[in-house]
């Protein structure tokens, strides 16, 4: 075989990490035929032979042996008195079978061929790594980080495949940097430019529930369904979860003993806060039940506006409401119900423990009040912000931000 090699090395083609043996020899094959059409205007008469484990190739050509004279077409007959320079043996109407070399297409033409050869394979690659992971969207992916930039981050899978993680799809706690493991979900696949762009999140529901599906062995068999998820991602996360087998707490075998199998997951998500609830059909239990932690009085449900009024006692109001106003809000997405909350008529006068604050006031700073004996809301509101501020150790506008918590409460 020539010492001219079409490719260098075969290695460098077989193992395409995304393309199989047959696809590659398929290519091959035809970038062989091209340049025999364009050497002899037809292949039809050739045979190109590949060996799969080394990447040898072998090119015959068959020709029709023909009386001196009657020949038409060289490219598939040849003169008996031409082939009897080849081969005496030769008689006419005979099959003349001829090798043909590498060098005979000159070398241009093999480096032209090369090249085309590899943008093929690089082609091909592309395809199967964007119909790969089209077919994947959904599922948890591991990979290492490569490059961290401002808005994205580069991360590759096992196989070196490129995955980009938009700063958006991060967590607000997350901090990468070069050689961590990531895990995520393959959120979209687009072919841009005719290269996959794969992008994957760390935000989305689906992420949440594959970290389940790992941890919880019963909702990977089906025993339990995650019936909706919703997401602030990095602060707080609530699970709807039903079981089809009534010896099976749902709930119970989502957190586990002593939380095991829930801390897992807090600990991906930077920890989040995740409540997982009974899913029920009883439009009023299960805002109840997602309204969690707070404990409800009574609930009055508008089904034609998806509109439901909560009234709790006013040490339960801010637990309702969550720090930042996340529980609501989640509470509000997970029922598809709008909710609003109000305190309990006649309860107006009522005092409320700062302790119940605590989702929106920082731990030391009511430490700092009760320092002082300010142990209620209305004990602290009683004392002007000069007060304050002469008596504690806090800014004036931080005790202006307690002030205005303490107020909305009464309000």
């Amino acid at each position: 075989m020539s010492n001219i090699n079409l490719i260098d090395s075969f290695q460098e083609f077989k193992d395409f990490k995304n393309i199989d043996r047959p696809t590659v020899i398929s290519v091959l094959e035809e970038v062989f035929r091209s340049m025999l059409r364009k050497k002899y205007g037809t292949d039809e008469n050739c045979d190109v032979i590949v060996n799969p484990d080394n990447g040898d190739l072998e090119i015959w050509r068959t020709r029709k042996v023909m009386e001196d004279g009657f020949s038409e077409d060289d490219d598939l007959e040849i003169e008996l008195a031409e082939v009897k320079l080849l081969d005496p043996d030769m008689e006419v109407g005979d099959d003349y079978i001829e090798q043909i070399t590498l060098e005979s297409f000159g070398r241009r033409a093999i480096l032209a061929a090369r090249q085309t050869l590899v943008s093929k394979v690089l082609e091909l690659e592309k395809d199967e790594i964007f119909k790969k992971y089209k077919d994947r969207v959904g599922e948890i992916v591991t990979g290492e980080v490569y490059q961290v930039w401002k808005k994205e981050t580069l991360i590759l899978d096992d196989e070196g495949n490129e995955l980009l993680m938009p700063k958006t799809e991060q967590i607000p706690a997350d901090y990468f940097k070069k050689g961590d493991s990531v895990r995520a979900v393959i959120s979209k696949v687009d072919m841009l430019n005719a290269t996959p762009k794969i992008i994957i999140s760390r935000i989305a529901p689906e992420f949440l529930q594959r970290l389940f599906e790992i941890e919880v062995p019963e909702i990977f068999d089906g025993l339990i369904t995650i019936k909706k998820i919703v997401r602030e991602p990095g602060e707080r996360a609530k699970v709807a979860v039903e079981s089809y087998d009534d010896r099976i707490d749902p709930v119970g075998a989502c957190v586990g003993m002593k939380g095991s199998r829930i801390h897992g997951i807090v600990r991906e998500l930077k920890n989040e806060n995740i409540d997982v609830i009974n899913f029920t059909n009883n439009v009023s239990l299960y805002i109840q039940r997602a309204l969690s932690p707070a404990k409800i009085t009574s609930i009055k449900l508008d089904d034609v506006t998806k509109h439901a009024s909560v009234y709790l006692k006013p040490d339960q109001v801010s637990l309702a409401i969550g720090r930042g106003g996340h529980n609501i809000k989640l509470a509000g997405k997970l029922t598809g119900y709008e909710i609003d909350v109000y305190r309990e008529a006649g309860e107006e006068d009522e005092d409320v423990d700062i302790e119940e604050f605590s989702d929106e006031i920082d731990s030391w700073i009511i430490d700092e009040l009760k320092a002082i004996g300010c142990d209620t809301a209305k004990s602290v509101l009683a004392l002007s912000v000069d007060e304050l501020v002469k008596r504690t150790d806090l800014e004036e506008e931080t005790i202006k931000e307690v002030i205005s918590i303490l107020k909305s409460e009464f309000e």
